[in-house]
């Protein structure tokens, strides 16, 4: 998220996906939401009323409103005090609830973002935690081509006029998919899991050397495109005998460090006359058995030594 994040700006993001109603506090509209989490390393960012430790986006629904009408004036004025204030910068009002006229009040006077929702309370809080875990997260964005091929997420990188874009444009015609050309941001949603996506500016579009930009989803349909996906495999893209030392036995292959995670990265080598669409759908294939425990080349030299042993045992 920016550092100059306004509640507005959040409440544009969610809005739809919500289906949220602004209906008081729109003088919260130019609050820092970056500000006011300073403190957001404390789990509960979005959460039920809860004025003990207040929420930055609180959520009522039918349990909690219940709650607050049964409580005598005062109790009932230094609860609401205390969820108005602080760092908690929007109230949503879930299940379609009305909000009380000292809700509306108070929402003014403290520069508290008031939102209604007809969803349920609970649906409310887990979509909100999803939408925020990515929107909070830190960003990294690498220098490539990011794209789906065989259900993987791999990242094509290499020197600039290599032919990232044009590798790229192959494996769409051979039916994969694009997710982000030249920019793409990848975001830490767990801690073993790296997700990227496009920037909003590049959405569907790849620049290919003497084509220019090209729109993927216009021109091959909106299967040729991916909104985002777990970055599992990098593909490096460096000129034919840039490196001599290769293991001809193994994938040629090390780790390359994203968001504090450790990425296989396999470097393949451009040439002329090297299908390298093929290549790296070859490569995605060895990964994925890989993963599930199998390697070509161990293989190989256990029927090597199998059959060494059978020759000298005869």
């Amino acid at each position: 998220m920016e550092k100059n994040t306004t509640v507005a700006d959040l409440i544009s993001t969610l809005q739809r996906r919500l289906q949220l109603e602004w209906v008081a506090g729109l003088n919260a509209a130019d609050r820092n939401v970056i500000n006011d989490l300073g403190w957001s390393n404390h789990p509960k960012v979005v959460g039920h009323l809860n004025p003990i430790h207040p929420n930055n986006i609180q959520v009522i629904g039918n349990i909690e409103l219940n709650y607050i009408e049964n409580l005598n004036a005062p109790e009932r004025q230094r609860l609401l005090e205390t969820v108005f204030t602080g760092h908690n910068f929007t109230l949503i009002m879930a299940e379609g609830l009305t909000p009380p006229a000292d809700f509306l009040n108070l929402a003014n006077q403290h520069r508290v973002a008031l939102l209604i929702s007809p969803m349920a309370s609970n649906e409310l809080v887990t979509k909100l935690r999803y939408v925020l875990t990515r929107l909070l997260a830190d960003k990294q964005t690498i220098h490539g081509v990011f794209m789906e091929v065989s259900s993987v997420g791999v990242l094509i990188i290499g020197e600039s006029s290599v032919g990232k874009s044009e590798l790229a444009l192959e494996l769409i015609t051979r039916g994969h998919r694009l997710i982000a050309d030249d920019t793409p941001e990848f975001v830490l949603i767990t801690p073993d899991i790296v997700s990227g996506s496009c920037p909003a500016l590049l959405q569907d579009l790849l620049e290919v050397r003497g084509l220019g930009i090209l729109n993927v989803r216009e021109m091959y349909g909106d299967g040729a495109i991916k909104h985002s996906k777990y970055l599992r495999l990098m593909i490096n893209l460096v000129p034919a005998g840039f490196d001599t030392n290769v293991n001809r036995l193994a994938p040629n292959s090390r780790t390359c460090n994203v968001m504090g995670l450790d990425i296989t990265e396999i470097t393949l080598h451009v040439a002329p006359g090297r299908n390298l669409a093929v290549l790296v759908e070859a490569a995605v294939l060895s990964y994925l058995l890989g993963a599930r425990g199998y390697d070509a080349g161990e293989e190989l030299i256990s029927r090597q030594r199998s059959l060494m042993h059978n020759n000298y045992s005869d």
